[in-house]
Protein backbone atom coordinates (compact mmCIF):
# COMPACT_ATOMS: atom_id res chain seq x y z
CA UNK A 1 0.00 0.00 0.00
CA UNK A 2 1.35 3.53 -0.97
CA UNK A 3 0.00 6.76 0.44
CA UNK A 4 -0.81 9.42 -2.54
CA UNK A 5 -1.21 12.88 -1.63
CA UNK A 6 -2.72 15.09 -4.67
CA UNK A 7 -1.68 18.72 -4.43
CA UNK A 8 -4.34 20.83 -7.45
CA UNK A 9 -3.28 23.45 -9.53
CA UNK A 10 -4.21 26.85 -8.97
CA UNK A 11 -7.89 27.83 -8.21
CA UNK A 12 -9.10 24.32 -7.88
CA UNK A 13 -9.65 22.34 -4.64
CA UNK A 14 -8.74 18.31 -3.61
CA UNK A 15 -12.03 18.04 -5.45
CA UNK A 16 -10.13 18.30 -9.17
CA UNK A 17 -8.68 14.40 -8.49
CA UNK A 18 -12.12 12.58 -7.17
CA UNK A 19 -12.26 10.06 -9.96
CA UNK A 20 -8.41 9.32 -9.80
CA UNK A 21 -8.78 9.00 -5.76
CA UNK A 22 -11.36 6.78 -5.86
CA UNK A 23 -9.68 4.37 -8.59
CA UNK A 24 -6.27 4.28 -6.34
CA UNK A 25 -8.32 3.44 -3.19
CA UNK A 26 -10.05 0.58 -5.32
CA UNK A 27 -6.31 -0.33 -5.90
CA UNK A 28 -6.21 -0.69 -1.66
CA UNK A 29 -4.05 2.79 -1.41
CA UNK A 30 -4.09 5.23 0.35
CA UNK A 31 -5.22 8.31 -0.94
CA UNK A 32 -5.41 12.12 0.17
CA UNK A 33 -6.76 14.70 -2.15
CA UNK A 34 -5.60 18.51 -0.77
CA UNK A 35 -7.64 21.73 -0.96
CA UNK A 36 -4.74 24.40 -0.10
CA UNK A 37 -5.00 27.31 2.40
CA UNK A 38 -7.49 29.71 0.99
CA UNK A 39 -8.75 27.78 -2.00
CA UNK A 40 -11.90 25.68 -2.38
CA UNK A 41 -13.77 25.40 1.23
CA UNK A 42 -10.82 26.97 2.55
CA UNK A 43 -10.93 30.08 0.56
CA UNK A 44 -12.09 32.06 3.90
CA UNK A 45 -8.92 31.29 5.12
CA UNK A 46 -7.30 33.99 2.53
CA UNK A 47 -5.64 36.84 4.35
CA UNK A 48 -2.92 38.71 2.73
CA UNK A 49 -0.32 36.22 4.52
CA UNK A 50 -1.41 32.58 2.23
CA UNK A 51 1.76 32.30 0.51
CA UNK A 52 3.80 29.11 -1.43
CA UNK A 53 5.02 28.11 2.41
CA UNK A 54 1.51 28.26 3.84
CA UNK A 55 0.83 25.77 0.74
CA UNK A 56 4.00 23.59 1.09
CA UNK A 57 3.42 23.44 5.12
CA UNK A 58 -0.20 22.09 4.18
CA UNK A 59 1.24 19.13 2.70
CA UNK A 60 3.93 18.64 5.27
CA UNK A 61 1.82 19.57 8.00
CA UNK A 62 -0.36 16.26 6.73
CA UNK A 63 2.37 13.87 6.31
CA UNK A 64 3.26 14.55 9.83
CA UNK A 65 -0.49 13.86 11.15
CA UNK A 66 -1.07 11.12 9.55
CA UNK A 67 2.25 9.56 10.01
CA UNK A 68 3.22 9.35 5.95
CA UNK A 69 6.68 7.76 5.37
CA UNK A 70 6.18 6.04 2.33
CA UNK A 71 4.36 9.38 0.02
CA UNK A 72 4.12 9.59 -3.34
CA UNK A 73 3.90 13.47 -3.94
CA UNK A 74 1.41 14.41 -7.50
CA UNK A 75 1.41 17.63 -8.35
CA UNK A 76 -0.72 19.21 -10.81
CA UNK A 77 0.42 22.50 -12.75
CA UNK A 78 1.31 25.27 -9.53
CA UNK A 79 1.16 22.26 -7.35
CA UNK A 80 4.35 21.30 -8.82
CA UNK A 81 5.83 24.34 -6.80
CA UNK A 82 4.14 22.59 -3.58
CA UNK A 83 5.34 19.25 -3.66
CA UNK A 84 9.36 19.76 -4.55
CA UNK A 85 9.01 22.24 -1.99
CA UNK A 86 7.06 19.62 0.87
CA UNK A 87 9.87 16.86 -0.44
CA UNK A 88 12.57 19.29 0.00
CA UNK A 89 11.22 19.86 3.73
CA UNK A 90 10.28 16.36 4.64
CA UNK A 91 12.87 14.09 2.25
CA UNK A 92 12.20 11.44 5.43
CA UNK A 93 7.97 10.86 4.46
CA UNK A 94 8.68 10.90 0.75
CA UNK A 95 9.36 8.05 -1.39
CA UNK A 96 8.56 9.93 -4.85
CA UNK A 97 6.98 12.84 -6.81
CA UNK A 98 4.87 13.01 -10.27
CA UNK A 99 3.87 16.12 -12.01
CA UNK A 100 1.25 16.53 -14.21
CA UNK A 101 1.61 18.95 -16.43
CA UNK A 102 3.35 21.08 -14.00
CA UNK A 103 6.20 23.30 -12.98
CA UNK A 104 9.40 22.25 -12.00
CA UNK A 105 11.53 24.37 -9.95
CA UNK A 106 15.11 24.93 -8.72
CA UNK A 107 16.31 26.71 -5.67
CA UNK A 108 15.26 30.40 -5.95
CA UNK A 109 12.96 29.67 -8.66
CA UNK A 110 8.92 31.31 -8.72
CA UNK A 111 5.75 29.97 -10.50
CA UNK A 112 5.85 33.55 -11.85
CA UNK A 113 9.39 32.64 -13.45
CA UNK A 114 8.84 29.22 -14.66
CA UNK A 115 5.64 30.77 -16.83
CA UNK A 116 4.99 32.09 -19.82
CA UNK A 117 4.00 36.01 -20.60
CA UNK A 118 0.45 34.97 -21.28
CA UNK A 119 -0.07 32.84 -17.30
CA UNK A 120 1.73 35.87 -16.12
CA UNK A 121 -0.76 38.25 -17.45
CA UNK A 122 -3.69 35.83 -16.03
CA UNK A 123 -1.46 36.25 -12.46
CA UNK A 124 -1.89 39.67 -13.22
CA UNK A 125 -6.10 39.91 -13.13
CA UNK A 126 -6.36 39.76 -9.35
CA UNK A 127 -9.74 40.12 -7.23
CA UNK A 128 -10.76 43.65 -5.45
CA UNK A 129 -8.84 42.99 -2.65
CA UNK A 130 -5.58 42.62 -4.07
CA UNK A 131 -4.61 38.80 -3.21
CA UNK A 132 -5.74 36.60 -5.49
CA UNK A 133 -5.55 35.74 -8.87
CA UNK A 134 -9.35 35.35 -10.50
CA UNK A 135 -10.07 32.02 -11.91
CA UNK A 136 -10.24 31.68 -15.84
CA UNK A 137 -13.56 31.46 -17.19
CA UNK A 138 -13.48 28.18 -18.70
CA UNK A 139 -12.29 26.82 -15.31
CA UNK A 140 -14.92 24.32 -13.20
CA UNK A 141 -17.51 26.51 -11.76
CA UNK A 142 -16.15 25.48 -8.21
CA UNK A 143 -12.87 27.36 -8.94
CA UNK A 144 -11.88 30.05 -6.26
CA UNK A 145 -9.46 33.02 -6.57
CA UNK A 146 -5.81 31.65 -5.61
CA UNK A 147 -3.60 33.82 -3.73
CA UNK A 148 -1.38 36.01 -5.57
CA UNK A 149 1.71 35.65 -3.39
CA UNK A 150 2.46 32.17 -3.80
CA UNK A 151 3.08 32.45 -7.36
CA UNK A 152 5.37 35.62 -6.97
CA UNK A 153 7.58 33.73 -4.11
CA UNK A 154 10.76 31.96 -5.17
CA UNK A 155 11.23 28.88 -3.36
CA UNK A 156 14.29 27.74 -1.09
CA UNK A 157 15.35 24.55 -1.50
CA UNK A 158 18.40 22.85 0.62
CA UNK A 159 18.43 19.20 -1.59
CA UNK A 160 17.50 17.35 0.58
CA UNK A 161 15.24 15.47 -1.75
CA UNK A 162 18.01 14.22 -4.45
CA UNK A 163 17.74 11.11 -3.51
CA UNK A 164 14.17 10.20 -3.93
CA UNK A 165 13.05 6.86 -5.37
CA UNK A 166 10.85 7.98 -8.42
CA UNK A 167 10.51 10.72 -10.48
CA UNK A 168 7.76 10.94 -13.23
CA UNK A 169 6.65 13.75 -15.51
CA UNK A 170 3.41 13.56 -17.24
CA UNK A 171 3.16 16.32 -19.64
CA UNK A 172 0.20 17.19 -21.65
CA UNK A 173 0.50 17.26 -25.27
CA UNK A 174 -2.85 18.66 -26.54
CA UNK A 175 -2.70 21.95 -25.24
CA UNK A 176 -4.69 24.45 -27.68
CA UNK A 177 -1.70 26.91 -28.43
CA UNK A 178 1.68 27.19 -27.05
CA UNK A 179 2.05 24.81 -23.44
CA UNK A 180 4.15 26.86 -21.11
CA UNK A 181 5.70 23.58 -19.84
CA UNK A 182 7.25 22.19 -23.07
CA UNK A 183 10.52 23.23 -22.30
CA UNK A 184 10.49 21.28 -18.76
CA UNK A 185 9.38 18.24 -20.65
CA UNK A 186 12.19 18.02 -23.36
CA UNK A 187 14.27 18.68 -20.32
CA UNK A 188 13.57 16.09 -17.97
CA UNK A 189 13.06 13.45 -21.35
CA UNK A 190 17.43 13.49 -21.13
CA UNK A 191 17.88 13.51 -17.34
CA UNK A 192 18.81 10.39 -15.77
CA UNK A 193 16.52 9.36 -12.93
CA UNK A 194 13.31 10.62 -14.30
CA UNK A 195 10.39 8.65 -16.24
CA UNK A 196 8.40 10.81 -18.74
CA UNK A 197 5.46 10.47 -20.71
CA UNK A 198 3.37 12.73 -23.22
CA UNK A 199 0.13 12.24 -23.38
CA UNK A 200 -2.60 13.46 -26.14
CA UNK A 201 -4.54 15.56 -23.83
CA UNK A 202 -5.11 19.06 -23.09
CA UNK A 203 -3.61 20.56 -19.78
CA UNK A 204 -6.68 19.24 -17.51
CA UNK A 205 -5.00 15.73 -17.43
CA UNK A 206 -7.23 14.35 -14.78
CA UNK A 207 -10.02 14.74 -17.40
CA UNK A 208 -8.83 13.85 -20.38
CA UNK A 209 -6.35 11.63 -19.46
CA UNK A 210 -7.80 9.52 -16.33
CA UNK A 211 -6.58 5.74 -17.65
CA UNK A 212 -3.08 6.70 -18.04
CA UNK A 213 -2.61 8.90 -14.93
CA UNK A 214 -3.91 6.14 -13.26
CA UNK A 215 -1.33 3.70 -14.67
CA UNK A 216 1.61 6.26 -14.27
CA UNK A 217 0.36 6.39 -10.53
CA UNK A 218 0.57 2.52 -9.91
CA UNK A 219 3.67 2.60 -12.00
CA UNK A 220 5.30 5.08 -8.32
CA UNK A 221 3.60 1.83 -6.00
CA UNK A 222 5.29 -0.78 -8.06
CA UNK A 223 8.77 0.94 -8.06
CA UNK A 224 8.26 1.31 -4.21
CA UNK A 225 7.51 -1.97 -3.69
CA UNK A 226 10.44 -3.31 -5.83
CA UNK A 227 12.90 -1.26 -3.84
CA UNK A 228 11.33 -2.50 -0.42
CA UNK A 229 11.95 -5.83 -1.00
CA UNK A 230 15.16 -5.81 -2.69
Amino acid sequence: MTSYVLVPGMCHGGWCFADLTEQLRGHGHRVHPLTLTGLGERSHLLPGGVNLDTHIEDVTALLAAENIHDAVLVGHSYGGMVITGAADRAPERVSGLIYLDAVVPEDGDSCWALVSEQERRWYLDVVDSGYAVRPLPFFDPRATPHPLASVLQPLRLWGNASRLRHRAYAYAAGWEGESPFTSIYERLRTEPGWTTHALDGGHNLMRDNPGELLEILLDAARADTVVTES
